[in-house]
């Protein structure tokens, strides 16, 4: 493992315990509850020696009854505070985990196209999500079953030391043993669960992605074999929960047989002392075995958390592939940008895979502010890489892409989304109101403004309040148009943009697209090569190169140029 990448997982570590830190006020109050929770149970047993001598030595029932409601009184009491313990423990964990959460999905959802290639959205839910209730879980029970109950064995060691320092030295030694064993038995533990979290992670990305395509899986007659494969991944599963099960039950049945030697033992050498006392240091000897099966129970939890926040670290340490440039400019804030790529090469997920064949080999091109580029080639050719090359969805590997005159590496990435805009085939569509969906989230006060592009691209009538409900292909692509022009980039990218439109609804927006592209840089992808004849320049491009470049006029009036005799083939 590399020096970077453990000093990154180390960063990332530190944050994540400080997103879990309360503020002192809430901490304060947490501190006072499990003091009390602690101290109450360790009054209890001194009521209960004090009533047995006293029974033996033939006091009043006056007397015996106050002893006995003054043990009731601390019983009570210690529930209570055990109950305010647990109210204030869920509320501290769960702000620090949604503390947490929150900066782990802004984190995910900074990171580039490369990573989330990598994994799939359900892998990605369970780690934001999943991961995170774990860790929430664990530290509600930390605080309650771990700190206060590590507070109150310690408490016990002290009184017994108190009460005869023989039996409580054998009684601290004991208790060394026990969590010298619980260290050695976590440290086997812990691997077994990162295994089942990241089995369960798994089974998650597998869902979400054969949900989404079951309409295809159905249609292709692939249902079988999405079923098979989902009882492999949900037997891996099984299998991981089981061993990290079997390892926890074990070391629970250890503990067990444990205390019990040691119950026995302590009875043994308290047969000299009174009755009362031998009560009382048999009920200490209980209260020692209840944190520790209380920290055994936990151990499991505390396996998943530790599994959890490992991959909360790893997910925390991931870095944009695309580098953050030292000096952060912006593109010209107004007016058409020019676009240009220099000797440009590309190649998928080079980072992970330092052999990754290149999809772009020396691709150049220049565009001039207002004019618009043809990008054609077959299904593979890499149009639609140059695309997000240009949207700054990937940087180049080699060479150079500058929009505005200004390399995009050293560009603000709020900046390049402000400027340039993209509408492609696959339109994300929201679980939310129209307006929501045109404004992606971002506040805007004038709904004029917003009918107004709504009737522009179609979409007259349309309730900007409404949820925007199911939706035609066409209407989502339409849609798509919709961001573009509220958006009023200085450079547009179509992406196979009216491919999932009909004759009808294409026509319909021809007018909007060409007032789109009115007064600002374009480049459009399309396999039907009529619709673009509003272009100026034409490239095209074929095993990731640029095979034939120049004005869409020259091409034309030349029959030996491509472009001519892929015209000629559709019938122009």
């Amino acid at each position: 493992m590399s020096t970077s990448l453990t000093s990154g997982r180390a960063a990332s570590g530190r944050r994540v315990l400080r997103s879990l830190l309360p503020g002192p006020g809430p901490a304060g109050l947490l501190a006072l509850a499990v003091a009390a929770a602690t101290a109450l149970p360790l009054a209890a047993p001194q009521f209960t020696r004090r009533f047995v001598d006293d029974a033996a030595g033939g006091a009043g029932l006056h007397q015996l009854t106050l002893i006995a409601l003054g043990y009731l009184a601390v019983a009570v009491a210690g529930q209570a505070a055990r109950m305010v313990t647990a109210w204030l423990a869920s509320r501290v964990a769960w702000d620090g985990t949604n503390r947490l959460r929150e900066r782990l999905a802004e984190h995910t959802l900074g990171l580039d196209m490369d990573f989330h290639g990598r994994h799939t959205p359900g892998e990605l839910i369970e780690r934001v999500d999943g991961d995170v209730v774990a860790v929430a879980d664990f530290v509600v029970a930390f605080l309650l079953d771990v700190v206060a109950s590590a507070l109150l064995l310690c408490g016990v060691v002290v009184v017994v030391f108190a009460v005869d320092p023989r039996i409580g030295a054998v009684l601290l030694a004991y208790c060394v043993l026990v969590a010298l064993g619980m260290i050695r038995a976590q440290r086997l533990a812990v691997p077994s669960a990162m295994r089942a979290r990241a089995a369960d992670a798994a089974l998650f990305g597998y869902l979400e992605e054969r949900l989404a395509g079951a309409d295809d899986l159905r249609a292709n007659g692939a249902g079988e074999h999405a079923v098979r494969r989902f009882y492999q991944v949900s037997a891996a599963l099984w299998r991981t929960g089981l061993r990290a099960s079997a390892v926890g039950s074990a070391i629970l049945a250890a503990t067990s047989v444990a205390f019990a030697a040691g119950t026995a033992l302590m009875l043994a050498l308290s047969g000299t002392l009174s009755v009362g006392t031998a009560v009382l240091l048999f009920q200490y000897t209980l209260m020692v075995r209840t944190p520790f099966e209380r920290l055994i129970d936990q151990l499991r939890h505390y396996q998943t958390a530790l599994a959890g926040l490992g991959r909360i670290g790893d997910l925390l340490a991931e870095r944009r592939t695309p580098a953050v440039s030292a000096t952060v400019g912006e593109l010209p804030a107004t007016g058409a940008l020019r676009l240009e790529l220099d000797a440009v090469d590309f190649a998928y997920d080079l980072a992970h895979d330092h052999g990754a064949e290149p999809v772009l080999k020396g691709v150049t091109l220049s565009l001039a502010p207002g004019e618009t580029l043809g990008l054609v080639g077959r299904t593979g050719s890499g149009k639609t890489t140059i695309a997000r090359l240009v949207a700054r969805l990937y940087d180049p590997t080699a060479g150079v892409v500058r929009v505005g005159g200004v390399d995009l590496r050293d560009v603000d990435a709020a900046s390049v989304r402000r400027r340039i805009g993209v509408v492609t085939q696959d339109v994300q569509l929201f679980d939310a109101t129209v307006r929501d969906n045109l404004t992606l989230f971002r506040p805007f006060a004038d709904d004029d403004r917003l009918r107004e592009i709504l009737a522009d691209v179609g979409l007259a009538g349309w309730d900007l309040d409404a949820r925007l409900g199911t939706v035609s292909a066409g209407e989502a692509q339409l849609l798509a148009f919709a961001r573009a022009f509220l958006a009023d980039p200085g450079l547009v990218l179509l992406d196979e943009a009216s491919s999932r439109l009909d004759p009808a609804t294409e026509r319909r927006i021809e007018r909007s697209v060409t007032r789109l592209l009115t007064g600002r840089t374009g480049v459009l992808i399309a396999h039907r090569l009529a619709s673009l004849s509003r272009v100026d320049q034409i490239a095209v491009v074929s095993d990731g190169r640029i095979v034939e470049y120049g004005r869409r006029e020259d091409l034309l009036a030349d029959p030996a140029s491509r472009f001519a005799r892929m015209l000629a083939e559709v019938g122009r």
